[in-house]
Formats: structure tokens, sequence, C-alpha cells
């Protein structure tokens, strides 16, 4: 997985650091890390792409089919594909 400048520099600095901070509230320190990382990987972003009539009719009826919005439909598919659960049909 290629890491931008940020997450490069940022592993880094974690190799070179010789000793890391206590922290005096684990519990309250682990919940904030937790709902911080809930709300980055909760953040949507909105993209246009073209894609046939045909195909975009297709989409519809199986989203109907299967009683979901056919955005959520296609977000669940790219997000498959993304994590290795959808292989192409090549």
């Amino acid at each position: 997985m290629k890491l931008d400048k940020y997450e490069a520099d940022l592993i880094e600095a974690i190799d070179k650091a010789e000793q890391f901070e206590t922290v005096t509230d684990y519990e309250l320190e682990l919940q904030e890390a937790k709902l911080a990382a809930k709300h980055f990987l909760n953040k949507t972003r909105n993209i246009n792409i073209r894609i046939p009539e045909f195909d975009m009719l297709l989409l519809k009826r199986k989203s109907a089919e299967l009683n979901i919005p056919y955005q959520t439909l296609l977000s669940s598919l790219i997000h498959q594909y993304v994590t290795g659960k959808l292989k192409p049909g090549l």
C-alpha cells in the first residue's frame, strides 16, 4: 500500500521516537481515539460518474428487488471490490 507524505512522516517519527508520553487517563484517551476513528471512517465523498443508461436501469431494477436505494447498492459494490471481497469477472 502506498503511503502519502503525512503517513510516511508519521511512521518515520514513530520509528525514531525513543520514548512515548504516558497517558494519565487511558480509558478517556482510548474512547476519544475510537470516536475520532469512527468519525473519520464514516466520512463520505460525493462523486460523479457516467454510466450507460441501460446499466443504470438494471442497477435501479436490482436495487428495487433488494429494497435498497441504488446509491447504497453501488456504494456497497465499490466497498466490496476495494476490500477484496468482490473480484472482477474478467
